[in-house]
């Protein structure tokens, strides 16, 4: 076994982010996922994100790794070779609005008739069932309601507004347990030859992240927030320091380091003012390797893309190039985690809406090129031409 998911073969109805990064991780580590998109392509191909070549930036990031495939979900003939191919997958993923799979005869009971070890992951704002369930969700409301916006706004300024995260992680981090929970099912299916669905909400996974608030309050029965403000610390020595060429952030709560510091410094006691006369006219990478040399937590606060440049991040083989067959090659994220004997890897770029149409229908179904042409003519399956 050269990759931990080589064997696993997975049909991605998903869309935007939170679905499409589940199914990314899960490519990156050996699965085979085929996506499926309607004929005019799925709405993360038109953002969020800038345009590039007609193709939103997050779409080009979230879907490395994939098989293509466009069809008409509501055509008879498609629906009959989407049976097919549920009956060869081990995973069907979808992040539509609950309901909507059902509609179109490819809900879960449906599925699990076709191929009993299916295991069936419908990712949503607030899940399949509950009051919410049929209320539309992104990121930003998982992150509101979770506590987050909230407390973004008010670690900032106590007295201003809640500020929404940055970087959806409302998609990112619920995708993180879906992809986990997705293997934990694999898992139960090894043993027990039983598939089931997973029912990932993207509410209550925000949830969980903020669980030490939660806790917090209920062992105090006040708001971490306010406790905190009403009580405040001592002034930090450490924190947001500007420097010559931008800022860094340094965590001073290491005796040792401090002790040392004190020492360089020739002082009693280290303020912020001391450590600023220090560094204050050094760049980035000269106040971090200063510091991080005394054995403080320290680091530059980076714009995403300096992080490309980083000599650890390149160290650690962080970056890799695909290349795109229309917009040539782009430098994206490695699989983060290092394996000892079953690496993570991206192998390819996003692919074109349809590349591989023709390709997954012959090879998985054994399609002849004269009923592909019939399909594609009546417009049931669409094939990017190149």
């Amino acid at each position: 076994m050269k990759k931990i998911l080589e064997d696993i073969k997975i049909l991605d109805f998903t869309h935007v982010w939170f679905g499409p990064y589940t199914t990314m991780m899960l490519a990156e580590l050996g699965a085979e996922v085929i996506k499926v998109e309607p004929p005019w392509g799925t709405i993360g191909r038109m953002g969020p994100g800038e345009l590039k070549n007609g193709v939103s930036t997050t779409f080009y990031a979230l879907n490395l790794n994939k098989k293509d495939i466009s069809m008409d979900l509501k055509n008879p003939e498609v629906k009959e070779m989407i049976r097919e191919l549920v009956k060869q997958s081990d995973i069907v993923i979808q992040n539509f609005a609950p309901g909507t799979m059902e509609r179109l005869g490819f809900g879960y009971d449906v599925l699990k008739e076709w191929n009993p070890k299916i295991i069936y992951a419908a990712l949503s704002g607030f899940g399949q069932s509950g009051p919410y369930s049929k209320n539309a969700a992104y990121a930003s409301i998982a992150e509101a309601m979770s506590g987050h916006t909230y407390a973004t706004g008010k670690n900032y300024n106590y007295d201003g507004p809640p500020i929404s995260m940055a970087g959806a992680m409302g998609d990112l981090g619920p995708a993180m347990y879906a992809a986990f929970s997705i293997v934990a099912a694999i898992r139960y299916r090894d043993l027990t030859g039983e598939g089931q669905m997973v029912d990932v909400s993207q509410f209550d996974t925000m949830t969980a992240f903020n669980c030490t608030a939660s806790v917090a309050y209920d062992l105090f029965k006040e708001s971490p927030i306010d406790r905190r403000h009403n009580n405040p610390r001592p002034p930090r020595v450490g924190g947001m320091l500007e420097v010559a060429d931008g800022w860094i952030y340094l965590m001073t709560e290491r005796p040792r380091a401090t002790e040392a510091l004190k020492a360089e410094l020739g002082v009693d006691e280290l303020t912020r003012e001391l450590v600023m006369d220090k560094i204050g006219e050094m760049t980035r990478m000269e106040a971090h390797e200063y510091l991080a040399g005394m054995g403080f937590p320290v680091g530059p606060v980076y714009e995403a893309y300096e992080a490309m440049e980083d000599p650890h991040s390149k160290a650690r083989g962080m970056w890799v190039e695909v290349d795109h067959p229309v917009v040539g090659k782009y430098k994206v994220p490695n699989f983060p985690v290092v394996f000892s004997k079953t690496p993570g890897e991206v192998t390819s770029a996003a692919p074109m809406l349809g590349q591989h149409t023709r390709e997954v229908l012959a090879e998985k179904l054994g399609k002849t090129e004269e009923e592909l042409t019939a399909l594609e003519k009546a417009g049931a399956i669409v094939q990017w031409k190149g």
